[in-house]
């Protein structure tokens, strides 16, 4: 009798476990497909180049004189205004000159003094008759030199009064510090860059176009710019410059396009990309065209898969069409596809018939 209670124990025991259990649901995947929709061959067409951004204006900073640093005042990305005081010369030389060239005014001043004097007596003299008349035109020649070399040794203690201030380096343009190249105790000399200034709030994008695309490219026409630092955002921008004229280095020609969109993250080296949308002749016969990777082939015709959305419910269906010619666009389509439909562009090989995905 016992044996026969353990029996039921067991078999009520597991019942009840069997019952407990869930049936697990797999959840199915559904396969991403890339699509594009179907267009008319020469419709707006897009091209998109590198550049780099630079701010409107980059001054060079250098000295117009030689000397050794005494002073520095810049640091990088220092904020300045025009006129702050961003370096000094020790003006040695200059400050010599200078004072040479005083002593030489003054020599001349002295001279100048002395050669009117000697006139007025020479004329005094000659107006009683007791000098020649050579003598009182020689005397006022020599007067006349001596105001000349007067007036010279003036102009050069101007012009070492302003060597003096070639040596004192002061901000063009309000703006920020990119580069400083010196240090305080080195020599510098006339037209060496010490440091670069990047003026102006603008920022310009600079890049180069090849011959193929640069006749549509215009002064003024817009562009939109995206920079790999600040993802997902695009920047309205017009071209403001085009070269008329071939860069060998790169055997493209120049073209500036600045940004109007105001950006504190935009910075001076960024790498940018610049997209422009040239319009084409609608005139003409419409053609319509996919991307080539959308056209498969399965040895007797040619197919595209189309994507039909129903609901919530994403299929494909294979279906065949008639291609023309292979343009730069696609393959030109003569039967099978009207504009606007949807089509898968990658996979076709293992998409089948029917089956159900999700757009990516």
């Amino acid at each position: 009798m016992k044996s026969i209670n353990a029996l039921i124990l067991i078999l009520c025991f597991l019942l009840t476990f069997s019952c407990g259990k869930k049936e697990k649901v797999v959840a199915e995947v559904l396969r991403p497909v890339k699509y594009t929709e179907v267009s008319y061959l020469g419709g707006d067409i897009i091209r998109e180049f590198s550049g780099t951004a630079k701010t409107e204006k980059i001054i060079n900073l250098s000295f117009r004189n030689t000397g050794i640093i005494i002073e520095l005042n810049m640091k990088l990305g220092q904020i300045v205004k025009k006129g702050d005081l961003l370096a000094k010369l020790d003006n040695v030389q200059s400050r010599l000159n200078y004072e040479a060239a005083i002593e030489s005014k003054n020599s001349a001043e002295s001279q100048m003094n002395t050669a009117k004097l000697s006139m007025n007596r020479i004329r005094n003299l000659y107006e009683k008759g007791s000098s020649s008349l050579s003598d009182y035109e020689d005397a006022k020649n020599s007067y006349r030199t001596a105001v000349a070399s007067f007036e010279s040794s003036k102009r050069s203690v101007a012009i070492q009064q302003e060597q003096i201030r070639y040596g004192f380096l002061y901000a063009a343009e309000d703006g920020v510090i990119a580069t400083v190249n010196s240090e305080v105790d080195e020599n510098v000399s006339p037209g060496e860059v010490v440091g670069v200034l990047n003026a102006g709030s603008a920022i310009e994008i600079s890049l180069g176009l090849p011959e193929s695309i640069i006749n549509s490219v215009k002064k003024d026409i817009e562009a939109q710019v995206s920079f790999t630092a600040i993802s997902g955002e695009i920047f309205k921008a017009k071209v403001t410059e085009v070269a008329p004229a071939l860069d060998s280095n790169t055997s493209t020609y120049p073209v500036t396009v600045m940004v109007k969109d105001s950006d504190s993250r935009i910075k001076s080296g960024m790498a940018a990309n610049v997209l422009f949308e040239f319009p084409v002749d609608h005139s003409i016969e419409k053609t319509v065209v996919v991307p080539s990777s959308a056209v498969g082939e399965d040895g007797t015709s040619r197919f595209v898969f189309l994507i039909n959305e129903d609901d919530n419910k994403v299929t494909v269906k294979k279906h065949p069409i008639t291609v023309g010619d292979l343009t730069p666009e696609g393959f030109e389509i003569k039967s099978g596809l009207t504009v606007g439909q949807k089509v898968a562009t990658a996979g076709l090989q293992t998409l089948l018939d029917g089956q159900e995905v999700k757009l990516n």
